[in-house]
């Protein structure tokens, strides 16, 4: 079940992270609520890439304050990188679930999402945050869907 976190927003202080910075963020917030923890060799792995580009992006990470890192100790997210974390992954459960809803092909649903994740505003998300919770309020509703789908695809 997802939970909206609504009206998220950045301080003007706060410098907006960049699609991979995104990426890390979420894949170390996943690992730390799944596993307690997360270490430079599961980010890697989950990420595809080389550990010693993990260590240079936590390091970026923990300079721009989303993250507390020690050499050699490991680190933690900060209320900001929390906050952030969370957000990222209900953008990504909701954009999920939108296009599960919408008819498309659930072998597409996860590649789609990490293609489009990073180019909508928060308000576009939101708004489709709205169109979910629409659907899901009346079956009916998504059955009016997938008939409509179903009669444009014969």
């Amino acid at each position: 079940m997802l939970h909206s976190i609504k009206n998220y927003s950045y301080e003007v202080s706060d410098s907006m992270p960049t699609p991979s910075m995104e990426d890390y963020i979420e894949q170390i917030h996943n690992l730390m609520e799944s596993k307690g923890y997360a270490r430079v060799s599961d980010i890697a792995e989950a990420l595809l890439v080389h550990p010693s580009s993990v260590t240079k992006m936590v390091q970026k990470l923990d300079k721009d304050g989303y993250l507390n890192y020690e050499k050699y100790r490991g680190f933690i997210l900060t209320p900001k990188g929390k906050k952030l974390g969370k957000r990222l992954v209900y953008r990504h459960e909701l954009l999920e679930e939108f296009l599960e809803i919408i008819g498309v092909d659930i072998d597409k649903v996860y590649e789609d999402v990490e293609g489009i994740e990073h180019h909508l505003s928060w308000n576009s998300i939101d708004r489709i945050g709205d169109l979910v919770q629409y659907f899901k309020a009346d079956d009916k509703r998504v059955n009016d869907l997938r008939n409509t789908i179903q009669i444009n695809e014969e």
